[in-house]
């Protein structure tokens, strides 16, 4: 469904049906809605412009008499030809099979929605995992670029790896969490996200089995899906991820790797207990599993440290260890790291250099400084301290005006409350729902496409004034939809 940003001026003296049957047309006949491009449907067209939905149909009769479009019961309104197509000796070539055809497959329909209500300023978002722009360090960075001649900066691609100043550093930065890690065993990426891209294409086989959390980020993304791989999940309990049935998966599925997030995890903002790590680790060496420690919410402690990560316990290699300033420091900078050893490490640099030439130097540089300088360890003291008061902001919200609707666990860091609803309201009408009235959540089935009962709440973005505001719609939402 194409996106609109575009509205028809009210105050001019061109009607608005013509106004809007002007700019569809402007669309078709500069090839920007091509042939087969699926035009909203009225209801939503009248919504997105303002205007009556009388207005959209008057607008969409005269592009039908044109030979633009065309509608049919079932299957909506479609472009089906522009000038140029009705002039050429051949048709134009069919892009809508081009963007079907492509393997990356696209996001679920929620995922893609929620996505373009996020670019909006007048949502309030109660689920986007990410920093409040009012945390971002923007006046440090910018001093931080003032940068003098005695500074080394180069502008120029990096080596494959990465920066080697920032892999030292980075090192020395893993050293404090218990990891020992060469600066040849690190590989600087684009994000965690682009980790786990490279792993996928770099060192799975097709149809392979990816073994996770079930409620997952991986089910938020179609990284290892849109390479071929089966994801299979396994359960939860309040120590993390259960460890009794690998040996059984492995046996029958083949599993070629198992994902965890042990630190604050996404979604639910469970913290694995040091026990279960061991366990982890030890039936996942025993059984020739590699695992992914995907720890980018392992800084954002808020009552003293987490245990160890799983890597620090890895003597055999068995662990690929993921971290990033994404979610600590800036999700702008896009810099995040893999550990591994140093084979993968290389397998995964040279094809990075083969899909990007490498992460931007600038942000290199300026994550290089940001940890070297103790600046890092400073932001993230006051980061800690603003979420903690978000946090418990957000939990008396919820004691206030959910305890009758909703039960939660109280996180120890990161940024999310698992949300679970005791009433059968469809949480994909909830969304539609709170969306009309300015309200964006990030419902269960984002997270496990069974799950109808929860929501992901996340406290690091809204403001206090925000928090407090959406929440007490959203339950009145809640209370009023269990009745209806």
């Amino acid at each position: 469904m194409p996106e609109i940003k575009w509205k028809p001026q009210k105050n001019s003296t061109i009607p608005l049906h013509q106004q809007i049957s002007d700019y569809v047309k402007r669309k078709i006949l500069n090839g920007e809605w091509t042939v087969g491009t699926k035009i909203p449907p009225q209801r939503r067209l009248a919504e997105l412009f303002e205007v009556n939905r009388s207005t959209i149909v008057t607008a969409l009769d005269e592009l039908a008499a044109d030979g633009l479009i065309e509608s049919k019961v079932g299957s909506g309104t479609k472009v089906i030809n522009n000038t140029w197509n009705l002039l050429a000796s051949v048709s134009p070539p069919d892009w809508i099979s081009y963007v079907t055809s492509g393997i990356h497959k696209p996001n679920i329909t929620l995922i893609q929605e929620i996505n373009k209500a996020e670019a909006n300023p007048n949502f309030i978002r109660l689920g986007t995992g990410e920093l409040s722009p009012d945390l971002l360090p923007n006046k440090k960075i910018q001093e931080l670029l003032q940068i003098d001649n005695g500074q080394s900066l180069s502008l120029g691609y990096t080596e494959p790896k990465g920066s080697l100043s920032l892999r030292k550093t980075v090192s020395d930065h893993l050293k404090l969490k218990g990891i020992d890690a060469s600066p040849e065993s690190i590989l600087i990426v684009s994000g965690g996200l682009q980790a786990l891209q490279l792993i996928s294409i770099g060192l799975l086989r097709r149809n392979s089995t990816i073994l996770h959390e079930t409620p997952s980020y991986l089910n938020s993304v179609h990284v290892f899906q849109s390479a071929g791989m089966h994801l299979l999940g396994i359960p939860l309990d309040e120590e993390g991820m259960r460890y009794d049935s690998i040996e059984r998966l492995k046996r029958q599925h083949d599993a070629a790797l198992l994902y965890t997030i042990p630190n604050f995890h996404n979604p639910t903002g469970s913290l694995m207990s040091n026990r279960r790590r061991a366990e982890l680790l030890k039936i996942c060496q025993k059984e020739s599993i590699p695992i992914i420690e995907d720890d980018v919410y392992g800084d954002l402690w808020f009552e003293g440290p987490p245990p160890k990560p799983l890597k620090c316990n890895d003597t055999q290699g068995n662990v690929l260890y993921i971290g990033s300033v994404s979610k600590s420091l800036s999700p702008g900078l896009r810099i995040g790291w893999i550990v591994g050893p140093e084979p993968v490490i290389e397998r995964l640099a040279d094809i990075k250099m083969q899909t990007d030439y490498g992460s931007s130097s600038l942000s290199q540089y300026a994550v290089e400084k940001w940890i070297s300088s103790g600046w890092y360890e400073d932001f993230l003291k006051n980061i800690k301290d603003e979420l903690q008061v978000r946090r418990d902001f957000t939990i008396k919200i919820l004691e206030k005006h959910f305890s009758d609707i909703a039960t939660w666990s109280i996180p120890k860091g990161g940024f999310y409350i698992w949300l679970k609803l005791h009433s059968e309201i469809s949480t994909r009408k909830l969304f539609d729902l709170a969306l009309r009235e300015g309200i964006l959540i990030n419902p269960g089935s984002v997270y496990d496409k069974n799950d109808n009962q929860h929501l992901r709440l996340s406290y690091s973005y809204a403001s206090i004034e925000q928090l407090e505001k959406g929440l007490i719609h959203l339950s009145q939402l809640i209370k009023k939809s269990a009745f209806d």
